[in-house]
């Protein structure tokens, strides 16, 4: 499923038998048509960030709904398609608080241990949450329950109410939570502009003697 750091630790979180649960559901809504993203892709955010690289996650509901967007990874497009909305107000704060970022595909995020998750690891097209509270949520629930319990701090960056109420998960006193309202154009005037979620979060990474994450790559 993923890298093997993860999959014991998740697996204890679960009830018995979710892991065979959770590939019936997706041989099921894959056979009966198009789901984003590509199946092999579905576990994208734990295969390309291991367990022990994490160092921030940033968390949303589900992936886009619309033909190549989604990657497993939350918020990322890939390069040649044009930024979400959501995603350009992301890159908006991003070069207002650190500096610009000249594309949008989050990959490089992930690879430096930002743990693009979603809620919801799956979408049939044209219908944005339409998997919400079939599966996935108790999976992801317990994804977040396994970095909780990670020693080396962890920013956990929570934007819209949505995410907001994962907040509860996260009980280590080692951790940061920043959040703010959704980027969505809907709410992204309402505090998400302007709260500087990726200089807060390097500040910290770097007043516990981690590395930073280096937001332009």
């Amino acid at each position: 499923m993923a890298h093997s750091t993860w999959h014991d630790l998740i697996k204890s979180e679960l009830p018995e038998g979710y892991f065979a649960n959770i590939n019936h559901f997706l041989n099921d809504v894959y056979a009966q048509g198009t789901v984003y993203p590509p199946k092999d892709k579905v576990f994208a955010a734990l295969q390309t960030t291991a367990l022990e690289d994490v160092k921030v996650v940033i968390l949303g509901q589900d992936p886009y709904h619309g033909p190549m967007q989604a990657q497993g990874l939350s918020f990322s497009v890939p390069n040649d398609l044009p930024a979400p909305p959501s995603l350009q107000n992301i890159l908006k704060e991003l070069a207002d608080d650190v500096g610009e970022r000249s594309h949008h595909e989050l990959t490089p995020w992930a690879e430096q241990g930002v743990l693009l998750l979603n809620a919801c690891l799956t979408v049939p097209a044209g219908q944005a949450n339409g998997h919400a509270g079939l599966i996935w949520e108790t999976f992801t629930d317990a994804v977040i329950r396994v970095v909780n319990q990670q020693a080396q701090p962890v920013v956990f960056i929570l934007w819209g109410s949505y995410a907001r109420k994962k907040k509860a998960l996260v009980t280590n006193p080692q951790h940061l939570v920043l959040e703010s309202a959704h980027p969505s154009p809907l709410s992204a005037y309402r505090g998400f502009f302007g709260s500087r979620p990726f200089s807060k979060a390097n500040a910290f990474l770097t007043s516990r003697g981690l590395p930073e994450i280096d937001w332009l790559r």
